[in-house]
């Protein structure tokens, strides 16, 4: 049993309408490129009711080993989407999602999008200039430095609007 988890959360994170959450949501990560286990992982840690859950609990409720449980916490935390932590007076791990991390770790991966970017120049350089190839290669080069240039202001824009300071902000579900 769940011990350090809540009444009212280990028996929401029974629910079998939570549970098919979990993995219709997972489903939808990994068809974005996430890896299916951590995906599983992201998504029981949405659904806990004070987002943090320890290795145990994760192992439980997702019915998974300990170390599919390791591996995927781990590539949470390298993505930047979860946070380790552990509560004064324990000796086991939580890794919880922070207020800001899931947003955060999407808009910020810039890098990649600039290393896309170069990489479509660095291709340019190799066909000749006025081909087909070359007209597509250009296109989703800009459409990448498009896109990182533009994504610093959609984050502020996003934190604007949770903050209630743009106008027509929607701070509700939908």
């Amino acid at each position: 049993m769940m011990r350090h988890m809540a009444v009212a959360d280990d028996q929401q994170l029974s629910d079998p309408a939570v549970r098919s959450f979990i993995e219709r949501f997972a489903l939808v990560l990994a068809a974005a490129g996430m890896q299916r286990m951590a995906a599983r992982a992201f998504a029981a840690l949405l659904v806990s009711e004070d987002g943090s859950l320890t290795a145990r609990e994760f192992a439980e409720l997702l019915q998974v080993s300990p170390a599919a449980v390791s591996g995927s916490v781990r590539y949470l935390e390298n993505a930047r989407m979860v946070r380790r932590a552990r509560r004064p007076g324990e000796r086991t791990d939580h890794w919880t999602l922070g207020g800001e991390s899931w947003y955060e770790a999407v808009g910020t991966r810039t890098d990649i999008i600039d290393a896309l970017a170069a990489a479509l120049d660095d291709g340019l350089a190799a066909v000749p200039d006025a081909g087909q190839a070359a007209e597509r290669m250009a296109e989703m080069r800009d459409f990448f430095s498009f896109l990182g240039a533009e994504m610093p202001r959609v984050i502020a824009r996003w934190r604007a609007s949770r903050s209630g300071t743009a106008n027509g902000a929607d701070n509700g579900r939908r």
